[in-house]
Parts: C-alpha cells; sequence; structure tokens
C-alpha cells in the first residue's frame, strides 16, 4: 500500500475534519489530550493462562480495554496506539498460526479484539515475523512485494500499521508504510475560555530492531532488511514533516539505552529522543515498565515520565497496564507546541497494589471464544506422562528438570542432522544449551511446573514458551568459555568475608538469557565470588580440559545462534523451519514414560563458597519440598514476600 494512500484512510480513522463546527484554532488556545499505549500483548488477548489451564486475572488485553474505555472518559481528547509484539506469544497464538490454518478473509483473534476499541495506529514487533513474511503479510492485510512471499489481500487490522526501519531487498521500498497522518476531531479552550472543537493530525512513526534479520535469518535472509531506528527517522521525519502534522508520535519497539550509540542498537528509544521533531514516545520490547524502570539512565525523569524532555511510556507486557502519557499543547504561531513543564506519563495497572484487578470488558470474550475453545482443546491431548516433577522454580540453583528435557530433544535433533549431513563431525563433542523462559519476571506463577503424571501438548507449551526454531553452532573451547562466562553473569558477585545478607541473582540479567549446558560429558564450574569473565574456574569433557581452539558443536535455537553477542550468527551450521515446541512434543510421544534416567545429567555445580552470611534467592512460596525431590539440599524458606513468592536461604557448599 503507497505512503500517501495509508495517510488518506488514517485521516479518515475515528472522528475526522468534516464536521462542521471545527474551528481554525488561534494562537494563544490550549488543548490537553492523552496518547494511550498497549504494548507486548503477545495475543494475550483473554485473562488465561495456557500453560496452566486455569484463569489469571493478571493479565489479558480483556482486562486492559476496561482501562481503555475508562481512560476515554476522563481523556475525551485522546488517541490509542500499540507498540507491537502483538500476534505471537501464547497457545492462541500458534494455535491460528500453525495448526488452524487461518482463512484469508478472517481476521486474527488479537486484532478483533482490538478493533472493538478502535485502535488510532500501531507498528510491528520483532516476534511479528516469528512466522513468517507469509502469514505476517495475511494477518496484517499487507501485500508485501518480497521475493518469494504470496502477495494476497487478506483481513487485517481496521488500524493503520507504519513501520519506518524495514524495507524490501527485492525494490528496496518500505515493507509498511513509514509512516502515517491520524486525523482526530478534539475539543480545545479558546483564548476567552469557551471550549471549541479542532482538528489535530497525529503524524506516527514505527520502528522495530534492526536484529529481526539476525533472530528471524530463516524467514527473513535475502527478502527484507532493516536499518537503525535513528536513521530511518532522520529519513522519514522531513517528508512527514512537510504534511504538515500537528503532532509526531514515535511507535518504537525498543526501549531506552544510553550506552554508546551502534546503528544496530535494539533499544534505540534514548537516542530518538534527541532527534528533532518528535514530540512523544511510545516503547516496548522489554517488557518493562516506564514510568518506573530506567531510573539510572542520564536524561531519565521516571516520575514524570520523560526521556530527555520528551513524554515517554512503556505499558509493560501482557495487557498488564495501560500506558498514557498526558500532553498539553498550546497554539503558538499558527501552530501546537506540546508544553514539556505540564506534560507527563503514568501507568495504569489492571490490578492496582491495593484492591482488586479491574473487571474484563464484556465484548471482548465472544470475539475470540470459539478460537479460544479449540486451542484448549488441543492443548489437552495427551502424549505420555512423567514419573517426575519438571518445575523451574529452582533452575537458577541445579534444578535441571525442565532444561535437561529440551536438551534432551535439541541434542537427538542435532546428532541425527549431523549423522544425515555432516557424518565426518560425529566425532567432534555435541552439547546442548538452554535457558529458563519463566523464572519468575512476570511474577509469582511465571514459572514451569508439571506435576508427575500425564503430559499433554499443553505441557510441551509450558516447557517451551517461544516459537524458535532448532539450530546448531560450531565453535572453538574459548568462545564455550566466554558463552558460560555470558550466562555466569546471572549471579551476583559475592563477598565470602561479608556477614551481611547477600542475592544470588543479579535480576539485570534476564533468566531467558542465561543457557544452561549438556551433553558429551561436560562439567563445569561457576565461582560467583570472581569478578565477571572470570567465574567459569573448570571446564572439561570427559575429565579433559577443554583446549581455546578444540572445536565443540552446540544444539542451540535461532534467537540465541544468530543474536548472541559471543555468536553474532557467525558458527551457525544448522538453521532449521522446525520448531523446538513441535520437537518436545515428538520427542515426548517417543518417551511416553519419561524417567530422569532418560535426560542429561547436569553438567555444572557452583565453587564450594563458606560465606559467613546468609545468602538470599527468591522463588514462589511453598517450594522448598520441590527443591528437596530435586536433590538440591541446603536450601531453605525463610521469608513470604508480599507479591505471592517467598526468600529462601542457599548454601551453596551443600549444591556442589
Amino acid at each position: 500500500m503507497a505512503v500517501g494512500l495509508l495517510s488518506w484512510l488514517a485521516a479518515c480513522h475515528g472522528p475526522s475534519g468534516a464536521d462542521a463546527d471545527v474551528q481554525v484554532p488561534a494562537n494563544g488556545s490550549t488543548l490537553s489530550m492523552a496518547l494511550l499505549e498497549t504494548t507486548d500483548l503477545h495475543s494475550n488477548v483473554l485473562s488465561y493462562d495456557y500453560y496452566r489451564a486455569k484463569p489469571d486475572p493478571t493479565l489479558g488485553f480483556e482486562r486492559t480495554a476496561t482501562l481503555i474505555d475508562s481512560a476515554r472518559h476522563q481523556y475525551p481528547n485522546n488517541v490509542l496506539l500499540d507498540a507491537g509484539d502483538t500476534i505471537q506469544g501464547t497457545v492462541l497464538a500458534d494455535y491460528e498460526a500453525r495448526v488452524e490454518n487461518l482463512p484469508c478473509k478472517r481476521e486474527l483473534a488479537v486484532y478483533r479484539a482490538m478493533d472493538a476499541l478502535g485502535y488510532d495506529g500501531g507498528t510491528i514487533g520483532n516476534h511479528e515475523f516469528n512466522y513468517g513474511l507469509d502469514y505476517l503479510g495475511q494477518v496484517t492485510g499487507a501485500a508485501f512485494n518480497v521475493e518469494n512471499v504470496k502477495t494476497q489481500h487478506c483481513a487485517g487490522p481496521h488500524y493503520p500499521l507504519v513501520l519506518s526501519n524495514v524495507y524490501s531487498d527485492l525494490d528496496g521500498k518500505p515493507l509498511y508504510p513509514p509512516y502515517a497522518i491520524v486525523q482526530k476531531t478534539f475539543e480545545a479552550k479558546a483564548p476567552d475560555g469557551h471550549m471549541q472543537k479542532v482538528t489535530l493530525r497525529i503524524g506516527l512513526l514505527g520502528f522495530t530492531p534492526p536484529q529481526i534479520t539476525d533472530w528471524d535469518r530463516l524467514n527473513l535472509q535475502r527478502k527484507i532488511n532493516a536499518t537503525s531506528a535513528v536513521d530511518a527517522a532522520k529519513r522519514w521525519l522531513p517528508e512527514l514533516q512537510g504534511k504538515h502534522p500537528d503532532l509526531i508520535v514515535a511507535l518504537v519497539h525498543g526501549g531506552p539505552d544510553a550506552s554508546a550509540y551502534t546503528p544496530k542498537m535494539e533499544n534505540p528509544a534514548w537516542y530518538l529522543a534527541g532527534v528533532p521533531g518528535i514530540d512523544a514516545i511510545l516503547m516496548g520490547h522489554m517488557h518493562k515498565p516506564f514510568p518506573g524502570a530506567f531510573a539510572d539512565l542520564p536524561g531519565v525523569d521516571e516520575k514524570r515520565g520523560l526521556i530527555r524532555g520528551v513524554p515517554a511510556v512503556m505499558a509493560g507486557m501482557w495487557g498488564k497496564y495501560l500506558g498514557v502519557i498526558h500532553l498539553d499543547l498550546k497554539r503558538e504561531n499558527g501552530k501546537w507546541k506540546v508544553d514539556t513543564q505540564t506534560s507527563n506519563a503514568e501507568l495504569q495497572p489492571i490490578c492496582p497494589a491495593s484492591g482488586d484487578c479491574v473487571a474484563p470488558d464484556p465484548r471482548i470474550r465472544p470475539l475470540v471464544q470459539e478460537v479460544h475453545e479449540a486451542a484448549v482443546e488441543y492443548l489437552q491431548k495427551p502424549i505420555g506422562s512423567t514419573g517426575f516433577r519438571l518445575s523451574s522454580y529452582f533452575s537458577d540453583v541445579g534444578d535441571e528438570s525442565t532444561l535437561a528435557l529440551v536438551n534432551a530433544v535439541q541434542l537427538n535433533y542435532v546428532r541425527r542432522w549431523i549423522a544425515e549431513n555432516r557424518p565426518s563431525w560425529r566425532q567432534e563433542p555435541l552439547l546442548s544449551a538452554s535457558a529458563s523462559f519463566k523464572t519468575g519476571y512476570a511474577g509469582p506463577d511465571d514459572y514451569t511446573d508439571i506435576a508427575p503424571g500425564a503430559v499433554s501438548r499443553r505441557s510441551a507449551a509450558d516447557l517451551y514458551q517461544f516459537s524458535n526454531t532448532m539450530a546448531a553452532v560450531r565453535i572453538d573451547g574459548n568462545t564455550l568459555r566466554r558463552w558460560l562466562e555470558l550466562s555466569a553473569e546471572r549471579y551476583q558477585r559475592l563477598d565470602p568475608a561479608t556477614r551481611e545478607p547477600q542475592d544470588l541473582i543479579n535480576n539485570k540479567v534476564a533468566g531467558f538469557n542465561v543457557d544452561h549446558f549438556a551433553g558429551a560429558g561436560l562439567h563445569y564450574v561457576i565461582d560467583p565470588s570472581q569478578p565477571e569473565g572470570q567465574r567459569i574456574t573448570e571446564l572439561s569433557i570427559d575429565g579433559k580440559p577443554i583446549a581455546p581452539t578444540q572445536m565443540v558443536i552446540v544444539a542451540t535455537n535461532n534467537y540465541r545462534a544468530s543474536s548472541s553477542p559471543v555468536l553474532k550468527g557467525r558458527q551457525t551450521i544448522l538453521s532449521s523451519q522446525d520448531d523446538i515446541r513441535g520437537q518436545i512434543v515428538e520427542w515426548l510421544k517417543q518417551h511416553p514414560h519419561l524417567k530422569r534416567s532418560q535426560l542429561p545429567s547436569r553438567a555444572w555445580s557452583f565453587a564450594p563458597l563458606h560465606l559467613h552470611g546468609p545468602l538470599r534467592f527468591d522463588t514462589a512460596a511453598g517450594k522448598a519440598a520441590v527443591a528437596r525431590a530435586a536433590g538440591l539440599p541446603g536450601i531453605r524458606e525463610r521469608e513470604a514476600l508480599s507479591d505471592g513468592r517467598a526468600r529462601y536461604t542457599v548454601d551453596l557448599r551443600a549444591l556442589h
């Protein structure tokens, strides 16, 4: 769709300037408005946890919708926007994409729900590309001019999608329109105090991480390319400004990062705030709440929600918050100007710290009920059983039950691939690396927990939350050590001499970035008392130290192979279209009565540090027995926390 055509369509979206009562505002007029943001919904349409097969009132767009309606009553002058990662992330999304074969004429469930609220615009996140360009073009109603991608006109969302920094390799043109103008009728206060209707033209730019071409290399290579958000903003801003918008909003599927700028910066919002002409920034991707996070960055006012003086917001993830930017505009010299002294941002949670979660909007469930029930039924199909508990409550301190299963699947897949395609590598050590996706970041229920007994497709989804595909890399011993050191940054540096309590976990390093390795007789020791980069004190295979030049093969996923700062996509030997979750299902069918002996043993241990003070670790409350059953002595529950978790103490000598 041409840029000009989308701008025209966007201008017709919502209340238009055709109202006969609309007036040209005089200098000195003022206008107060709100930008309403959702981001990283990840297809959490309903307040339902598919992995635990039960309702969860702490998430879900159906409750965010209630906040949106309330905010619209509070702020009649409003614009509703989404910052991406919308169509992927739950079993519902996977069912529509991979099982149901969604018809071209039927709109995606999450978009049906969003259209019920009348969004004004949105952008594309990195996870939108996970299912491939054919599917993305279909569900967003976009006809891509891309090599070997279907050109079709299907049902998409009823609001414009903009993406300013992604281009087709075929013709060099933007994959989506790089900007749009949304035209709405608002009420402003004239200099004499009376209220009048005015037309406001809001320009939109959209940005996604340029790493998409690495993360989804198999889907995107030789098809599209992505540039830096800052370069794209500078390219398209003059053209957008030439269409005379009153306000320009950047929809950034990324957060703020004030480290040295690079064109491949994943979270460019801090630098975008320094580009003249951008009046407000709606952020996403990092799953963090702002205002609130990023207080340590220069030029960030985390209380008012300003980044380098520009109003900004990030509404967390999964519909847990509605982001609101309050903008005060004043008419000067025939133009609207944002008052940065009074404008500010806030987050409205669906579950306030005091009080119950808001009720769901009754309009949403009927729109998705049929496909929701079909997805739940699909998940419940049994595929085997397990004789022991699979959980991630204590994966950071040595419970490898969930990780070992994923590593077993990956080892099996890559071992077969080597035998069929690279038999000369069969003598090289084969390892596997996997991370726990659920380590409590989203709350006390954000853990994998599969009880002994029947195993279903839901269990596989709980074990592996994302739609990653199989990959393998061939690396030397030095690279392997650096990879292990990177994962060891999950732990705080410990001082054995202090008698003060110390926290084991460095929460600045997300659990899903911490790989645990297995296979080939691997053994390594992590010493958290050492500086970062010097914590892997032993590294051997079958009792023999790994030489810096020794080659090993590591089974992993497409994201890690292509985007790890250690690997950088240079050592990939296998990049498959087979998704890991599907391989887990097939492996469990082949091992219908799962036993611990069928999984690789834990390859790592902590150095047996003697600490003079308590070492603390937080996870879900009431789970000490789970640690003991997993063979982890020396873990004691000490203190209940207010959010459903508990503080435990850990004795590293017992975990050695």
